[in-house]
């Protein structure tokens, strides 16, 4: 019997910001981009709580002639992210982005590099998923890529425990996969922007809920602290990736601009780049054609910078968003050597933001200062 999955946040009735969201609410809301996970589970001959997640700017579309502007920028820069020298250099990303763990790096890099095309330098970024999964045992393996990229398509993106997620923890809470979107009036036109997050960082304490401080209400009662062999980590997990995605037409330095909001909705949700933290945040717009094998000066389109705010604005609500789904959708995992990570529970979530969201001033009725 399948297993219902976990409602997201705004099947609680929890909204984040003002802008509307695309039909699924995924970065795949955005046209032309497809997204494909494989997850890796077992326990024999050694635990993996692991897998690879992959983004495809252009769809199943090569854009190794056909790039997409990028640009990146790390809020706190203990990670990995290959291929940083060549958007820093060209700003265009020109292949597909994969999502794993800390030491597969390697293999989804293998897998991404070659093809019918030749050789190219892929973007792979990692988060460690050490505490649930045998990291040592290196259980991605190039095939487990082609299978993620066998399976990216467009529509409603599986979240959670899932792909690069997998093994992921968030808060203190089981984390992972998450994404959202917004469509967003600019320059005279609308646009849609993504998200989608690989979430495994922050202290429990620091959760914030649409404003409200779960993670100070919710106690060990209602959810127990990750443990191994009935021992907290060590650490916490600290680190995010947040790849934001548009069809507006931006040119790379705006793709830059824009990648640094998402560190405003990962400070919204209670992240604040802790030391040994990788959060690492890339930009791309499908909104121009860059033909690298052009004979003439190719035509482009730009948002002027002044009127970028509203795509600022929805990188922020976005990204605050598919953080708290990726937690909503997350499932209780247990893994290496006894390890157990709780998932949020929804139920004390939607009770205790209902009993904050009741007292807190609603807009149009806070009092006005005294004079």
């Amino acid at each position: 019997m399948k297993k219902e999955r976990r409602p997201r946040l705004r099947e609680l009735g929890i909204h984040i910001g003002s802008y509307p969201t695309g039909p699924h609410n995924a970065i795949t809301d955005v046209p032309g981009v497809e997204v494909g996970h494989c997850t890796i589970i077992h326990d024999e001959p050694t635990t993996a709580r692991t897998g690879v997640t992959v983004i495809l700017p252009r769809g199943q579309q090569t854009i190794d002639f056909n790039p997409v502007a990028a640009g990146i920028f790390s809020f706190s820069g203990f990670g990995e992210m290959t291929g940083w020298a060549v958007i820093d250099e060209f700003g265009l990303l020109y292949s597909p982005i994969g999502l794993t763990g800390t030491t597969s790096v390697g293999a989804v890099h293998e897998a991404l590099s070659t093809d019918e095309l030749g050789l190219r330098l892929p973007m792979v970024a990692e988060t460690y998923d050490g505490f649930l999964n045998d990291a040592a045992a290196f259980h991605v393996r190039p095939e487990h890529v082609k299978s993620a990229l066998a399976a990216a398509t467009t529509g409603p993106i599986v979240e959670g425990n899932v792909g690069g997620g997998t093994g992921m923890i968030c808060h203190g809470f089981k984390g992972g996969i998450g994404t959202a979107s917004r469509r967003v009036p600019a320059a005279g036109h609308e646009y849609t922007l993504g998200t989608l997050v690989q979430a495994n960082y922050g202290r429990r304490e620091q959760l914030r809920v649409a404003g409200c401080p779960i993670g100070e209400w919710i106690d060990a009662q209602h959810t127990p602290t990750p443990t191994r062999n009935n021992a907290p980590p060590a650490t916490a997990s600290s680190s995010i990736i947040i790849v934001l995605a548009t069809d507006a037409p931006l040119l790379p330095i705006a793709c830059r601009r824009l990648a640094k909001r998402a560190t405003v909705g990962l400070a919204r949700v209670g992240g604040t780049g802790h030391d040994g933290s990788g959060d690492i945040f890339l930009a791309f717009a499908t909104g121009n054609d860059w033909p690298v094998r052009a004979q003439q000066p190719t035509p482009l389109q730009s948002i002027p910078h002044y009127q970028m705010n509203p795509l600022f604005d929805a990188a922020a609500e976005a990204v605050e968003e598919a953080i708290l789904n990726a937690l909503c959708a997350a499932e209780t995992m247990s893994g290496k050597d006894g390890a157990q990570v709780y998932e949020l529970p929804l139920d004390r979530l939607h009770e205790l933001w209902g009993r904050w969201n009741e007292r807190r001033p609603q807009p149009g009725n806070s009092p006005a200062p005294e004079s």
